[in-house]
Formats: C-alpha cells, structure tokens, sequence
C-alpha cells in the first residue's frame, strides 16, 4: 500500500521509500503572471549566460510564471571559442544561438509588447554588452539596442517590475539613467577583491552606471538591490567569480524581488 505525503499546494511525486510515495511541494499563486525573458545567444562570451538563464526560467517556473522569451534576429557581434575565449570566424544569429537554451521557444524581440507581460527580465552575459548594446567595444560611448532602449522604457512608464543580473543592469542604465530620477542599480562590487576575498573582475561597471546617470548600490551575492521607486531589481550573479550554485540562488533572490513588485 503507498501513500502521498501532502500538505498545501501542489503534489509530485517523486519516488517510493519502503511502499511511501513521497512527493514535492509547490505553491502556485491564484492567478500566473506573464513574464518576458530576454536573451542574447548562447554563452557568456558571445551570448546570454547560460547558468544566469536557465536559473531565470526555472526561478520563474518554480513561481508558477508564465514565460515568453525574446532575442533580436540578428547576427550576433562574433563568435567566441569557448574553450580557448578566442574568437573564431563564425557568423551566428543572437535569436537562433538564444533557443538552444530555451528549447526552442523564442521570439523575435520586435514581438515583445510590454502590454502583454506583467514584467521582464534580463539576464547576463557578454551578449548584453554585445549584442544588445555596444558597450563591451564602446564602454562609456555605447549605444544601447533601439528595441531594447524602448523595451526597458515602455515598461518603466507602465509600471511593471523589471529584473536584471550581471552586467545586464548596464542597459537599464543607459536606456534610463539620464531621464529618471534616483535610479537605482547594483553589479555587486565596486572593488577588486571585497573584504571577504571574493573577486570582482568586471567591477569597474559599477563605475559605468554612475557615469551613465544612475546610482550604484555594492551588494554581495546572498542579495539584490530592489529599486521600489523604479521597480528595478538588481543582482550580481556572474559579476562574481561565484560558485555556480550561488550564482543561481543569487539569480532566484533576483527573480523573488522582482515579483513582490507586482501590483
């Protein structure tokens, strides 16, 4: 004889221990929120994060989110080998490169109308200082992605939370930091090396925000910076030589505070 183990929300089974059927509890929420994620190809030194999204899309689903994701069809700056972070002569596609991670289920981004979404996320990774602005060849000359300026402006003057984490608070900066007041904004350090040892080797994108009319708050990686006033939230993940499953509790710390701004 078997029996399930429950107590509020949702049940799961996940295995039999001695003829018991225990299972897994999920709350859900009365009413799922629409969420957009995103992306900008696949990998860090070309795309999108690939921890920093998958940690977005499972923190979402484990919210009980539903979630559309989003990247621009187009060839992305260059292609980076991996194993050898050198760059080899490849042309790929940000949106193409972006569904390997989300199984194929994306967007192109000229789809993604703030009116269908109760909130947005973006994760890291070079390809939003790549693809989706200039600012890893430009730095404080960048240009930001059109689509992705008016994307971060359409739902700042709807009100609608917005998540961002890496070096992707960069682009919030720049489609928003010389036009609204007391922004907000965190990549984790300003130094180096924190007092506790950690290394922050892209650190000096604290100094970036600033200079591009925003505020910069130092977190570490058991936090993110919640902007109330703006409702932008902010977390450091990869900015961080973390472990990767502190990277991706930071990433659900993130996720978690962008959904207690909705109204």
């Amino acid at each position: 004889m078997s029996r399930i183990l429950s107590q509020g929300g949702l049940q799961r089974p996940i295995g039999r221990l001695g003829g018991i059927t225990v299972s897994r509890h999920f709350s859900s929420d009365a009413k799922s929120k629409n969420f957009a994620v995103v992306l900008s190809g696949c990998g860090v030194y070309d795309g999108s994060e690939i921890t920093e999204a998958v940690a977005t899309l499972v923190h979402l689903s484990r919210h009980g989110c539903n979630v559309s994701s989003f990247a621009p069809y187009q060839k992305q700056m260059h292609t980076i080998d991996h194993t050898s972070g050198e760059e080899i002569k490849q042309d790929r596609n940000v949106m193409v490169e972006s569904a390997r991670i989300t199984r194929g289920n994306i967007q192109t981004l000229d789809m993604l109308d703030a009116d269908m979404f109760d909130g947005v996320i973006f994760p890291g990774g070079f390809g939003a200082a790549k693809n989706l602005s200039t600012f890893a060849s430009m730095g404080m000359d960048c240009g930001i992605h059109p689509k992705v300026k008016t994307i971060i402006e359409n739902f700042h003057k709807a009100k609608k939370p917005m998540g961002f984490c890496c070096i992707s608070p960069i682009l919030a900066a720049k489609a928003l930091g010389k036009t609204t007041y007391g922004l907000e904004l965190t990549v984790g350090e300003d130094v180096e090396v924190d007092e506790n040892g950690n290394k922050w080797p892209h650190y000096a994108a604290a100094e970036a925000i600033e200079n591009f009319g925003a505020t910069h708050v130092v977190t570490d990686m058991d936090s993110a910076h919640v902007d109330k006033e703006n409702l932008i939230v902010t977390s450091p993940a990869y900015m961080c030589e973390a472990a990767p499953h502190k990277v991706f509790d930071n990433v659900g710390i993130m996720i978690e505070e962008t959904l207690k701004l909705l109204k």
